[in-house]
């Protein structure tokens, strides 16, 4: 049976540039939108920092927790949680105060059926809380989905091209860093905008459902034929020591692995992993959904986990029979329809 606890303390904890720069973050932290696929990792990291730096900062999460448990488990580990509906005017403005503040909530799936509340979600809301936070520093997750496809050759996206965005849930994202942006100029709120894709964990993320595939012998569509990826942990990291450079404008910031993977190469290697010849349908599109996250690199290095690291991982994970979260990430979509 998979050790799930030593999985995480080897592939989860803080690293020493995360513990070191916990110290360098003033005050306090506030996750909004904490009960998600990230939210409680992130929480969790930020509060076994704090505790491995000998300080005394308090970690809150926000959410509706509508997982059964998950703020009792917080609560257990000495992360505060507060249970509110931010999208409700008066719940969010009941929220305390606070000096840092790491924004996760939004929506994804489902987007093409229930367009209306992903624009509340992924635009409306961010304007109100860019007012409420005004005078906190705010890392805002954003996505690689508000970048055009680029060619596979180019290197992927920096913080410079133009945003373009495919499809609704695309454009509403962007409605989401412009709304930010805004705010930020009218207020001097010291933002940083993180464009994250794709990250991945035990449980979820695009290795996980390349891998699925080939051991179940499922056809694996490889017209988008490229994609970046990074570990959940790293990400997690970058978010976190991300507080310390919030700029007034608002700073863009690509995260993502340094690769340009291949899917067909991908889709071999699990195959190699497990014994068997994957089945491959399609042929690769000369662009992508790519980033390039050099700017991240140089600001916090390249991530501790590689690629050939994030393989192996998957792949013990599924033959071990560990549990996984049934969220797609729909990394396949060229129509921007999630």
């Amino acid at each position: 049976m998979i050790d799930i606890a030593s999985l995480e303390e080897k592939w989860l904890s803080p690293s020493e540039a995360l513990i070191e720069d916990i110290k360098r973050i003033d005050g306090d932290i506030m996750v909004l939108g904490a009960g998600g696929k990230i939210g409680p990792s992130i929480c969790r990291l930020a509060k076994q920092a704090i505790e491995r730096a000998g300080l005394d900062k308090r970690v809150v999460a926000v959410s509706r927790f509508s997982e059964g448990g998950l703020a009792e488990e917080l609560n257990a580990e000495g992360i505060e949680t507060i249970s509110a509906n931010i999208l409700d005017d008066k719940q969010l403005q009941d929220l305390p105060e606070i000096d840092n503040v790491l924004y996760l909530a939004g929506t994804k799936f489902g987007t093409s059926n229930n367009e209306p509340y992903t624009w509340a979600m992924n635009t409306y809301l961010p304007g109100r809380v860019a007012e409420k936070f005004r005078r906190s520093k705010i890392v805002v997750y954003s996505t690689g989905n508000v970048y055009p496809f680029t060619p596979v050759n180019s290197g992927g996206a920096t913080e410079e091209l133009r945003a373009n965005p495919v499809g609704e849930y695309g454009q509403s994202c962007l409605g989401r860093e412009r709304l930010f942006q805004y705010f930020s100029s009218v207020h001097g709120t010291p933002l940083l905008i993180y464009r994250l894709n794709y990250a991945i964990d035990f449980r979820y993320g695009v290795l996980l459902e390349i891998a699925k595939s080939v051991l179940n012998g499922k056809p694996i569509d490889v017209s988008m034929g490229h994609v970046n990826v990074i570990w959940q942990g790293d990400a997690n990291e970058m978010a976190i020591r991300s507080l310390l450079h919030c700029e007034a404008p608002a700073k863009l910031l690509n995260i993502t692995g340094p690769e340009t993977v291949s899917l067909r190469w991908l889709a071999q290697e699990f195959g190699r992993i497990f014994n068997t010849v994957p089945e491959l349908l399609g042929e690769e599109q000369p662009t992508a959904l790519l980033s390039n996250a050099a700017e991240s690199f140089r600001l916090f290095g390249y991530p501790r986990t590689t690629l050939k690291q994030m393989i192996g991982i998957t792949a013990q994970w599924l033959l071990e029979g560990g549990q996984t979260i049934n969220k797609p990430t729909h990394f396949q979509e060229r129509k921007g329809q999630f």
